[in-house]
């Protein structure tokens, strides 16, 4: 656990941290969609790399969109259908988790650090608007989106260029994640990082600060 007597920066990643989120729905309810087998649409999702280039920045929205309609063949579907299949993969937003975070603001900087797209950036902005709660951007002093900075976590360049861009010290913050990669490499940099592992949430790991 961190040092809790040197901690100024506490750093959040996205799902399944503030909130949760279901990997294999997009792939399911693009299947459902193209009625194609699962494991079909799964195969050209990682031949074409679709995830990652976009959550990296390498492809805009359209770009994104025209991509999926293409490789599932059906050139048809309107941006909300893909948008909405796209944003399955995430589960409903526990408000307590954001109030917590709330809480925190007055002792420590606050920074949100996540592997995502600009769809699912606005789909949960929306949530939170809708449970009457700040956006992202204004929940932390600062976010980092990899799709902005065209980097991904695990990639040491990601937390570096946070520790730059923010001003921090590394052994001065404490970074939350539910990937163990990302954990690995930001402890690597001298981060005190926390593995958030299930059935335990973000509000247990908490806790004490």
């Amino acid at each position: 656990m961190p040092d809790k007597s040197t901690l100024k920066n506490l750093i959040f990643d996205l799902g399944d941290v503030i909130i949760p989120i279901d990997l294999t729905a997009p792939v399911r309810n693009f299947a459902m969609l193209a009625n194609m087998p699962e494991a079909e649409v799964r195969a050209i999702w990682k031949q074409y790399d679709i995830w990652n280039r976009y959550e990296t920045g390498l492809v805009d929205d359209e770009a994104f969109r025209l991509h999926v309609r293409q490789l599932l063949g059906n050139e048809k579907w309107a941006d909300e259908v893909i948008d909405t299949a796209w944003n399955s993969v995430l589960l409903d937003l526990p408000v307590e988790r954001v109030e917590r975070i709330k809480e925190l603001a007055p002792n420590y900087r606050l920074f949100l650090l996540s592997n995502t797209s600009p769809i699912h950036i606005r789909q949960v902005n929306q949530l939170l608007v809708n449970l009457n709660q700040p956006t992202l951007e204004d929940l932390f002093e600062r976010v980092f989106y990899s799709y902005d900075v065209r980097m991904a976590k695990p990639s040491s360049a990601i937390y570096e260029h946070v520790l730059t861009e923010a001003g921090l010290v590394a052994e001065e913050t404490a970074f939350f994640d539910d990937n163990a990669a990302n954990i690995q490499a930001a402890a690597g940099l001298g981060i005190q990082a926390v593995h958030v592992q299930p059935p335990m949430t973000i509000l247990d790991y908490l806790k004490d600060y």
